[in-house]
């Protein structure tokens, strides 16, 4: 199985060196000298790391055969693809993969449903599930404890805790503040 470990950013400096998204918890590990990646879209790859190292808190990665600043630019927005055993599963209770998490079924904690995520988009303070609704609309749902009170995956859905106005529609927003204010005698 494969898995997206990393998507590469903007170039750094003059030797072919680029920042990285970071989407694992093991980059010491699949982001390590040496490790060949795959890639999105096929034809940037594979990539074979050549070095990494952190600066100003952001991990730098140089890969073989990308020498100058216009190779490493031409690499913006690969996503870095590793071969994972499918049988692997996160060490913690509360981790999973995206795999795990895209195409469940996304519920609120009174049963009514809000849509199924088909996209985990992850930012650099937290990730958000992104929810396609019935109707074909989308929300972006935290992947926080508070909001994403549990995962089942054997139930295959997602339980949330909304706070107000997160998955309300516009519409029924517009109509409760409708609501109140005939209610003001306005």
């Amino acid at each position: 199985m494969q898995l997206v470990v990393a998507r590469i950013g903007r170039a750094h400096g003059i030797k072919g060196e680029v920042t990285v998204e970071v989407r694992t918890d093991e980059p010491e590990l699949r982001l390590a000298p040496g490790a060949v990646l795959a890639t999105d879209p096929p034809s940037a790859g594979p990539l074979t790391i050549a070095s990494g190292r952190v600066h100003s808190g952001r991990l730098l990665l140089r890969f073989e055969g990308i020498d100058d600043r216009n190779a490493a630019e031409a690499l913006r927005n690969t996503l870095l693809v590793a071969e994972v055993d499918p049988d692997e599963l996160p060490e913690e209770e509360d981790e999973f993969y995206d795999y795990q998490l895209i195409d469940l079924d996304v519920v609120t904690e009174d049963g009514v449903s809000v849509g199924r995520i088909t996209e985990i988009s992850h930012l650099p303070s937290q990730d958000l599930f992104i929810v396609e609704r019935p109707d074909g609309g989308e929300v972006m749902i935290p992947f926080v404890a508070e909001i994403v009170t549990e995962i089942d995956l054997e139930e295959q859905r997602a339980v949330i805790a909304p706070p107000p106005g997160l998955i309300d529609d516009r519409a029924e927003i517009a109509s409760a503040r409708d609501a109140e204010a005939g209610q003001d005698g306005s």
